[in-house]
This record gives structure tokens, sequence and C-alpha cells, in this order.
């Protein structure tokens, strides 16, 4: 095989996820039947058709489906690779964090990875938005050098560290809001993982079909302000709002109590700057698990 072109598993990605050769284009800034040839050298090299042509309909064929978690690790570590290498005499160690877009959404996140700067000196963060259920495959090949999560996966060899504790609270934009009166309120579902989705089964009163259902806690945020409704959001996100009376605490719900945790690989050759990372801020670290 000759030597892979980044630019070709961009290409790929791009084509991938618009599932059009024209869109891709356009957000890659080249011609149609640029993408077109990239697409066609990629699986002249690879020796099998990646995705199958109808009008409007392109779709992956089986090789592109297992190419497509390659490609997508293949960018990540040259991406990191790159940053690596350019480090200077100012920055010149890095450290990847992985967390799911729901966490770095949460108050006191950023302040945390202010202290990390402060404390640490020459680092360089790369900080990674990475679906939940992905978090532990991230760690294990190396993408991320570790993860902050709530649901820390019970592998040989890793460590973990827990951060800080917060709540998941049932909210509304009604006010005197109690947890017998929700029943007409549709519902807001923030999905916060298996432990969370087996507690909200329990509370009979939400066993609804959602009106929104979302992987983001700002799009569920913004619902519940705009809309007589109701849903589970975590503490740190809903405060400011519940302080400006844009929200309010359903009365007798349900509170879940939940926690925050760094995971890392005990073996990481980069064991040292994590265990520096893990004593930044004591306010915020609790204890270790």
């Amino acid at each position: 095989m000759k030597t892979l072109d980044t630019d070709l598993l961009k290409t790929f990605l791009e084509v991938t996820k618009t599932r059009h050769f024209g869109r891709a284009a356009e957000h890659l800034f080249l011609t149609q039947s640029a993408v077109s040839f990239r697409v066609r050298q990629l699986e002249s090299q690879l020796g099998n058709p990646l995705f199958t042509r109808q009008r409007h309909n392109v779709q992956l064929t089986a090789a592109g489906e297992r190419l497509l978690p390659y490609a997508e690790a293949i960018l990540q570590t040259w991406g990191r690779a790159k940053q690596d290498v350019a480090l200077t005499e100012e920055y010149n160690s890095q450290i990847t964090i992985g967390a799911s877009a729901l966490i770095w959404e949460f108050d006191g996140i950023s302040d945390w990875i202010n202290g990390i700067y402060d404390a640490v000196q020459g680092l360089a963060l790369r900080l990674e938005s990475i679906p939940r259920q992905e978090l532990a495959k991230s760690l294990l090949d190396k993408s991320v050098d570790l993860f902050i999560t709530s649901e820390p996966p019970k592998i040989d060899g890793i460590r973990v560290c827990k951060i800080r504790d917060y709540q998941l609270q049932l909210v509304s934009n009604q006010i005197d809001c109690t947890i017998s009166s929700i029943q007409p309120l549709p519902l807001v579902y923030l999905d916060w993982g298996a432990r969370f989705s087996i507690q909200h089964s329990k509370i009979n009163e939400l066993q609804k079909t959602p009106i929104l259902h979302t992987h983001s806690s700002r799009m569920a945020l913004d619902y519940l302000i705009a809309h007589p409704s109701v849903g589970y959001l975590p503490a740190p996100v809903i405060n400011q709002s519940v302080e400006n009376g844009e929200l309010y605490v359903v009365e007798n719900a349900p509170i879940m109590e939940q926690a925050l945790y760094l995971v890392w690989q005990e073996k990481s050759d980069k064991a040292d700057l994590i265990e520096q990372i893990t004593a930044i801020n004591p306010n915020m670290i609790t204890k270790s698990v």
C-alpha cells in the first residue's frame, strides 16, 4: 500500500458525515470532482469501494464501515502528534483530556482547567469532546491521556479519582410545581447514562415519551426555560437559571446524587503530569477511589 495521505481520510470522513459529495466539497472548500478523485484514490489504495453511489443516496459499504473507526483514530493521533512535535521550550509537554460535551458545559470546569495552567508550568492542553460510550476506548488506544466521566469503567490497569459531587434536579419554568402536579407537562430527557436511566425509570410521573431527547445540557436548558416542561438537569448547569428565577426546582421530586471522576491508565507515560493535575484545586477533588 502506498503512503497514506491524511487528506484522503479527511475527505472520506466528510463524505461519511454529509452523505453527499457536493456538500462535502463545500465544507472542504474543494470542487466536487476533487472530492470524488480523493475518494477513488483511497478506494484504489485499499482495494475496496467505500461508498455506494446512487443519486441522493450515498451510503457506506461494509468496507467503509470497517474503515471509519480507523480513519477517526488515525486523524486524531496525527493531530496530537503534530502538536507534540511543535512543542516549544515555553510549552514543553501536552496532555489530552476527553469528556462528553455535557461535562464540558459544567460550571466550574473552566476554572479547573485554568487552575491546571496556573499549577503546571509549560503545559499545553488538548480538550476533546468524545461521546460517553467511547471514552474508555479513547483512553485504551491513547487518543486521550485521561478523561472525565460520571460513570468510571471497571477496567484493569486504570486509576480513578473523584473530583466533585453534584446533583441532578428536576426543574421546570412553572412556579410552585410539585412532583404530583407535573403529569401534564411535556418531558425533556437529558441522556445522562445508564445509572440515571434506571433512576429515572422509577419515577412514575415521568414515564412518557420525551418532547425533547438530547445529549446537550445547553439544548435541554434552553428548552426548559422557554417552554412549559419538566426535566432533570445537573445542578452546576441550572444553578444560575434558578437564581435568576428562570427555572424552579420541582418540590418533592427525588434528587439524584452524582459525581465526576478523572480516569487514566496506571502505566501512562504521562503519569507524573497526570498526578500533578489530580492534585490541583483541593476544594474540587474529594477523595481517591
